[in-house]
């Protein structure tokens, strides 16, 4: 059962948008919209009606950064349940594609974060076996991942005294993809010593310990993954998960790859008839390739370019995604809608322009066209009931839902105003920019800056650096996992200065920020549009001493539509504190640790304290006799540092 753990009680417009949304929820209406304004505390309602439904729940935001700092809240409101974080795992992607102007193949190209990777499949793993889920996933849970059916049928069930041998045991883990790795030992392979075979899930939680006596396991005994695993013998029956999400039990990949080559040789007799022969050959020499890693190995570089044929799926259907795995019943938030929907509605047109080409000139089979992302009528026919949350709802989610189900959250528990609004020339914008960031330094305040290209947001960073201030950029190039580090930095004083395109516009639970200054606000556009605008503004909405400075020549339309909207709010919030005699309080959130830094730290954590060099050099090489290699290179590390240190404490002389 969900249980919302918080030191707050509702207030303010909490309560009644909380009884409505539920109470609509459980009318069975299908589509609501929570309006609510920065710092009224929508993520808390959403929690709290969370826990009144009682339902699996898939929150998706249009960011990575505003998914991670959702999900570290509600591993806060729900300490007791499975809340889980499911972005795209590449730090780095350059999608396969070809370009018949210039003649230009350019392959795929990609770094997979291992850390997300292992989370991801934690999030699926977790959503088949139980209902307390809350997941946060970006718009990467509309792509195929293969399909559940599959992904659960290969999982393989161990239990004590199971009559099985270990070799057979190494062949069912090697065609679940865990790979044989008796020196790095990392999730996703398995070593063998002796009658002992050591299984690092993929998850990255857990480690199993299987023991075999004579042709049946003896005992299984499983540890918290760590860099000194204490294991304990379990009883328990055990289910191991595919170390990638596209494996098909061998006897379906054999008719799978019967299929591809039908496929193949339809391909290669039209691009022939279309006197296209050198396209027919590379597409043979490629598909050919593959199919022999397919037969080898069960996998293949662009694998899931074959998902159709490895699902069984007919041409056009739609592929198997994230929300496959959740039950009927299951709840969607659609966060920052205004932002979220439309990149729903985009990917899929984009995905499908660049696979045309790659199938006209002979690259990829017709069927590379299957494995996309779901049109926006497939979402919403996955779907069951959904809420879109933002300060500011776009007209799609307003006409879906009518003024009947709009619930309003306009009001702020503290009692903090919307922020003042300035408008100033762009003449010498950076001169006075730098002027009043000094001020906020002075006062231990912090400052948000927006410009509109990465390369300018790049280069005023590094220019106020010149100027003595503390500044960082943050744009879509800082990987995943890094950016909810430099917020926690910005939040602690490490800089005083953050600036940024679009990424710090929505949802970002930033108390310390006092400024936010908005440079060319005059160039209208998507960038500075209305709903931009107003959603800028609202990072300064959690500081009493809130302000905002538009730098511009002229008053846009959309400048003069975002003010009277914030002026609007700031009445309401007025009147509701002079009738109850409320004085606005700044808000003060406790600065937490980012929940996937703790592996990093571990190792500092364990030994950090200790001066004694003789007992890590012991540590150091029992990690080492071990073949733990990378804990003995981190406890060498922390060697390095105690001798640096014992050298500047050195008298001269």
């Amino acid at each position: 059962m969900f249980n919302l753990k918080s030191p707050f009680k509702p207030t303010g417009d909490q309560p009644q948008a909380i009884d409505r949304l539920t109470k609509n929820l459980k009318k069975g209406v299908r589509h609501q919209v929570l309006l609510g304004v920065t710092g009224s505390g929508k993520t808390f309602t959403m929690a709290s009606v969370i826990e009144r439904v009682q339902r699996p729940v898939l929150i998706i935001s249009h960011n990575k950064t505003l998914a991670a700092q959702l999900y570290q809240e509600f591993k806060e409101f729900f300490p007791n349940n499975a809340i889980h974080y499911f972005v795209s795992y590449y730090d780095y992607y350059q999608p396969e594609a070809y370009i018949p102007q210039t003649d230009t193949y350019i392959e795929k190209d990609a770094k997979i974060n291992e850390e997300i990777d292992r989370l991801r499949h934690a999030a699926t793993q977790d959503i088949l076996t139980r209902r307390d889920v809350v997941l946060v996933a970006s718009v990467s849970c509309i792509y195929n991942i293969g399909s559940p059916a599959a992904y659960q049928q290969v999982a393989l069930e161990i239990k004590p005294h199971q009559a099985i041998t270990r070799q057979d045991l190494i062949s069912h883990l090697t065609s679940l993809q865990y790979q044989r790795n008796d020196i790095d030992f990392k999730p996703g392979t398995f070593r063998v010593r002796g009658n002992i075979i050591d299984i690092y899930l993929v998850t990255g939680r857990e480690i199993l310990r299987i023991e075999f006596s004579e042709n049946k396991i003896e005992k299984i005994s499983i540890a918290k993954a760590s860099f000194n695993p204490q294991f304990k013998i379990s009883n328990q029956q055990f289910k191991i998960y595919p170390a990638h999400f596209w494996v098909t039990p061998e006897d379906k990949l054999n008719i799978a790859i019967e299929n591809i080559k039908l496929e193949l040789e339809r391909g290669v007799r039209e691009l022939k008839k279309q006197k296209k022969l050198l396209e027919a050959q590379r597409l043979q020499q490629r598909t050919n390739y593959d199919l022999e890693m397919l037969k080898e190995t069960g996998y293949c570089h662009g694998i899931e370019n074959y998902s159709r044929h490895l699902e069984f799926r007919k041409p056009g259907e739609p592929p198997f995604v994230l929300l496959n795995y959740f039950p009927n019943d299951f709840l969607v938030i659609v966060d920052e809608s205004h932002m979220t929907i439309p990149q729903l509605h985009a990917m899929p047109k984009q995905d499908r322009a660049r696979k045309e080409a790659l199938i006209e000139y002979g690259f990829r089979l017709p069927s590379a066209l299957d494995n996309r992302p779901l049109t926006y009528k497939e979402f919403e026919n996955k779907i069951n009931q959904v809420l879109y949350v933002s300060a500011t709802p776009a007209s799609f989610e307003r006409e879906k839902t009518g003024k009947k189900y709009i619930v309003e959250q306009l009001i702020r528990p503290t009692g903090l105003l919307e922020p003042l609004v300035t408008i100033k020339p762009t003449e010498n914008q950076v001169g006075d920019l730098i002027k009043e960031i000094q001020k906020r330094i002075r006062q231990k305040q912090r400052t948000l800056v927006l410009t509109l290209t990465k390369r300018l947001a790049e280069a005023l960073s590094d220019f106020l650096s010149e100027e003595d201030i503390k500044a960082r950029w943050l744009h879509a190039e800082v990987k995943t996992l890094e950016r909810p580090k430099i917020l926690r930095d910005l939040r602690l004083g490490e800089y005083d200065v953050l600036v940024g395109i679009n990424l710090l516009r929505e949802g970002l639970d930033l108390p310390e920020v006092a400024l936010v200054a908005i440079l060319d606000a005059d160039k209208e556009g998507f960038l500075r549009s209305e709903t931009t605008l107003i959603q800028t503004m609202g990072r300064a909405a959690r500081h009493i001493e809130g302000r905002v400075i538009l730098y511009a020549d002229e008053t846009t339309r959309s400048m003069t539509k975002a003010i009277k909207e914030v002026d609007r709010r700031r009445k309401i919030q007025e009147d509701y504190n002079r009738k109850r005699g409320i004085v606005p309080k700044q808000i003060t959130k406790d600065i937490r640790e980012w929940p996937f830094m703790v592996r990093e730290k571990e190792i500092s954590i364990e030994f950090g304290k200790i001066q004694d060099k003789k007992l890590l050099e012991r540590e150091m090489q029992e990690a080492a006799k071990n073949l733990d290699f990378e804990r003995a290179a981190k406890i060498r590390d922390l060697i390095l540092k105690l001798n640096s240190k014992s050298t500047m404490r050195r008298p001269s002389g």
